[in-house]
Formats: structure tokens, C-alpha cells, sequence
């Protein structure tokens, strides 16, 4: 039979033990949301994705608390302190954590804890996270999961397993309207059915202290987030979107609905590692749909593409701003993966601002000042090439030469279907960059003993490090950014030499 947890002390209740951050609160306003499924039932996308925000059918836990649990009622909870190992099912309403900044669930290691009806736990933008601590194989479900977080606060914080910890299974939740990232993705996680929407930096974040391993993010509708708008705040901060990767090595992404996020759709940035990026609906983010950033071995495929970047894109005129977009990534078979190379195949793409975009920055590498995950090294050869390394007297010797670097290589672009109809797209032309594939680099210039500098990198990336399209189909005025941003070629000239791409692949002009 099931434990009520009422106001009285228990074995299992005491004082809220609170843990204390350095996460600044900025006083501003909430930006509105950018939109989502939310009503009731189950629509699907055009690729047969579920939208999970509003399916009361698959977010409604059980009606009846699971024999042996303790009870939450609604109402003020800031005196439950889990115990290990404990089943908690949280009673139909709202539940509140008392007023301080760090009233929250600290978990247990093995503690589950379960949603009833309509069960909703409301930090009311004055608790800042709702579930905390190191704990271990922690299972959060069925359950509304809103409010945590001041607006503007939480910048790189995470309201669900704030402190990453490992195994968590969190599912069939909605977590919505908080600040920061929604749920944090610990190492070996499983992450499934939730509704991430409308937060205030991400949907979901992985980041470890050591390295995140290993993460499932399965069937999660991802809508609507970075509502506080954090580039608009902190320009050029690179910190927003659907969902951040970060020093992950090892993720599985598959069957999700990311879409109408403000950046990027789902953004793997810095030394991430053998990701699966398969079956998902990216639709209408305002940048780019993927972007994969100095990491390695990837397998991008039998995705679904349509509208992103259509924000972002008008406003970088020069600069293609893809559905993908590939920035000092790779393969490299020294970084054990299943895959050792990236692979983009199979994919249909529809009404993006660009297409597929390779690019390398020739100033951006282990210890140059143009890197901006400056306290990052590559990963292929690391007990001998690392920050201390790559300086000024090494870099021009090898190994420093070859490995401190992070290279767009051993990518492949094939049997994609690509479809462009300017009409649909408010700006498109050749002029604002719009409807490009990209493969280049930009002119070495920085720092002054780089031996990257001039055309070293763009000679590279175009001629020398396996880059290739191949097999694709493309339905409209696709046009083709190779070498360097003054080159914008035509189908025909893309295929002969020098740069011989897109071997095996049709075109076929107008939409």
C-alpha cells in the first residue's frame, strides 16, 4: 500500500537541505514563445511524428499511487527529502517548493518519482531547479514540470537533474516556461516522450564536468525555446536553441520533433563524439536545423528538413546558413566511434535557406585566440598534442601541425533529396545566399604565427580532406559555394574539375 506524506516529520522527511549556486539572475522580461503543438491528441508531422506537447493520452500518469509509494499531496512539498531507492507519485495539483531560490527535489540515488493526473510542479519563477543532486539511476515521469527559474536566470543551468547525474530516466514529462534548460542529459541517460518546450535557453543540455557518455534523446517533441532570446543579451554567445551537445561522447538521437525553436535546432558544439542524428522532424528553427561544431564521426540520416534558418539566414548575407551546417567536424578513426566518418544520407530537405554547409575556420584551433572554447584541445592525439602544445615554436613541427587543428574531413554527402522554391521564401535569391551548398574555407589571417594563414585551409577543405557530394537530387535553383565565399558556382561547374563534386547526382533546375 502507498505512504501519504503529510505536513507531520517522518523517518524519510526533515529539514529541505538546500544547495547553493553562482547562477546570476538578470531582471528582465519573458520574450513570448515561438510556437507549438498545444493542443490535445496526437497530430502528426508530415514524417509521422507524434506531437507529444498537449497528448493527454501519453503525459497522464497513473490515476492510483504504485503499491509501496509515498503519497505527495498537493500543495507546499519543500520538506520532502527523498530517501534512497523510494517510489514518490506526486497527487493531482500543483505542488510548490516553498520561496526560497533553492527549494527543489533533491534525488536519491534509485528514487522514483511519479505524476498523477494532471500533477504539476510549480517552481513559480522563485525556486530555480526542480530536481537536483549526484544521484544515480533516478526516474522522473509523468509529470508538468513548469516555472523554475527567475526570467533571464539559469544561463547554462538545467532545471531537471541540474547536476547531471548518471542514469536518469526521464519520460512522458512536460517541461515547460522554465529558465535555462529544461532537463540536463547525465551520462548513460535516457531521455523519451517528454514535451520540452518554451524555456528559456534549451529544451535540454549535455554537459558533464569529465564528459557526457552515452546519451539517448528518443521521441521528445522539442518546441519553442530560448524564449528569453539569450543571443539578443549576450551577442554572439552561442548559447541557445532547441538543445545543446557539449563534450558528449556518444549520443543517440532518433524519432524527435525539434521545431519552431528561436537558433539552432539541435547543436552539438566542442569535442563531441559518435553521435546518431536519425529520423527526426526539424522544421522551422530560425537557424540552422543541425549544426555539428569542431567534433567528430557522425551519422546524420533519413532526417526530415523543412523551413529552418529562415530567421537567421537573411541576415548573414555572404554566408550560406544551412540545415546543416558542418564547422571544423569530422571523421577521424583515432576517436573510437561507431562511425569514423559524417555521414549525411538519406535526408530530404524542403524550403531550408541553404542546404548542407561545410566550412572550416582557418584561424580556429587548439590554443589559437580565435577559438572560442579556449580551454578545449582536439581529441585525436591527446597525450602528446594539447593546449600547452600548440603554441608558437611546436605548431609548425608535426605532430602539432596536422593534429592541433580540428578539419572538415572524410565528410559525405549523398542520396539527400534537396527541393528549393525561392517563391516560398521570403528574400531567397543567389544574392542573400540563399539556396547554397557550401564547401570552403575563409583566408588564414590570425594569430600572426598560425601556419594557417592565406590559402592553406581553403586549398585543404575543398581539395585534399575527402569531402564529398555525391548521388543527391536537387529540385530547384541550387547553386554551390566552393574554395572560398567569392566563388559561387553552377551545378555544371561544381561537377567538373577542379572540384569534381556531386558525381552520380540530378538536377533539375526549377521546383
Amino acid at each position: 500500500m502507498a505512504t501519504r506524506l503529510g505536513s507531520s516529520r517522518r523517518t524519510f522527511c526533515a529539514a529541505l537541505i538546500l544547495v547553493v549556486s553562482g547562477c546570476a539572475q538578470l531582471p528582465v522580461t519573458l520574450s513570448p514563445g515561438l510556437g507549438t503543438n498545444n493542443g490535445a491528441g496526437s497530430a502528426l508531422t508530415p514524417h509521422g511524428k507524434a506531437a507529444i506537447c498537449g497528448d493527454k493520452s501519453l503525459l497522464t500518469g497513473p490515476s492510483v499511487p504504485p503499491k509501496g509509494s509515498v503519497v505527495v499531496p498537493a500543495g507546499d512539498n519543500s520538506s520532502l527529502i527523498p530517501a534512497p531507492h523510494t517510489t514518490y507519485w506526486f497527487a493531482s495539483g500543483r505542488h510548490t517548493f516553498g520561496a526560497t531560490a533553492y527549494g527543489q527535489i533533491t534525488a536519491n540515488n534509485g528514487d522514483v518519482f511519479i505524476g498523477g493526473p494532471g500533477a504539476v510542479l510549480d517552481g513559480r519563477l522563485k525556486n530555480q531547479y526542480a530536481f537536483t543532486g549526484d544521484a544515480a539511476d533516478v526516474t522522473v515521469e509523468y509529470l508538468t514540470i513548469r516555472r523554475f527559474g527567475a526570467v533571464g536566470s539559469n544561463n547554462g543551468q538545467g532545471v531537471v537533474n541540474h547536476n547531471s547525474g548518471p542514469k536518469w530516466l526521464v519520460q512522458y514529462n512536460t517541461v515547460t516556461d522554465d529558465a535555462g534548460a529544461g532537463v540536463f542529459l547525465g551520462p548513460n541517460s535516457t531521455t523519451r516522450y517528454n514535451c520540452l518546450s518554451h524555456n528559456g535557453e534549451y529544451g535540454f543540455s549535455s554537459y558533464a564536468p569529465h564528459g557526457d557518455r552515452d546519451v539517448v534523446l528518443d521521441h521528445n517533441e522539442i518546441a519553442g525555446n530560448n524564449t528569453y532570446d539569450w543571443e539578443k543579451h549576450v551577442h554572439g554567445c552561442g548559447c541557445s536553441g532547441g538543445g545543446k551537445f557539449w563534450d558528449t561522447n556518444g549520443g543517440t538521437v532518433t524519432d524527435n520533433w525539434v521545431h519552431d525553436n528561436r537558433g539552432p535546432g539541435l547543436w552539438a558544439d566542442t569535442d563531441n563524439n559518435d553521435f546518431d542524428f536519425e529520423t527526426n522532424d526539424i522544421e522551422a528553427n530560425t537557424a540552422e536545423g543541425i549544426i555539428v561544431e569542431i567534433s567528430y564521426n557522425a551519422r546524420i540520416r533519413n532526417n526530415r528538413f523543412v523551413r529552418n534558418a529562415l530567421v537567421a539566414g537573411p541576415k548573414n548575407p555572404g554566408f550560406p546558413t544551412g540545415a546543416i551546417y558542418l564547422s571544423e567536424s569530422g571523421g577521424d578513426a583515432r576517436v573510437r566511434a561507431r562511425y569514423d566518418t559524417i555521414s549525411v544520407t538519406g535526408n530530404t530537405f524542403v524550403d531550408n535557406w541553404s542546404g548542407v554547409v561545410l566550412f572550416e575556420n582557418a584561424d580556429r584551433f587548439c590554443g589559437s585566440p580565435s577559438n572560442s572554447s579556449s580551454r578545449f584541445c582536439t581529441l585525436v592525439n591527446p597525450k602528446i598534442v594539447k593546449l600547452k602544445t600548440c603554441i608558437k615554436g611546436n605548431i609548425r613541427k608535426e605532430p602539432y601541425y596536422s593534429d592541433c587543428r580540428w578539419k572538415t574531413q572524410n565528410v559525405t554527402v549523398t542520396d539527400n533529396a534537396f527541393t528549393l522554391d525561392p517563391a516560398h521564401i521570403a528574400g531567397c535569391a543567389p544574392s542573400a545566399s540563399c539556396g547554397l551548398q557550401g564547401l570552403f574555407s575563409n583566408w588564414g589571417t590570425y594569430p600572426p604565427w598560425s601556419p594557417y594563414k592565406g590559402p592553406v585551409i581553403e586549398k585543404a577543405i575543398t581539395f585534399h580532406q575527402s569531402d564529398d557530394f555525391s548521388n543527391n537530387t536537387y529540385t530547384g535553383p541550387w547553386e554551390f559555394m566552393a574554395y572560398d565565399q567569392s566563388r559561387v558556382l553552377t551545378f555544371p561547374q561544381w561537377r567538373r574539375a577542379p572540384y569534381r563534386q556531386d558525381k552520380g547526382s540530378e538536377y533539375q533546375g526549377s521546383p
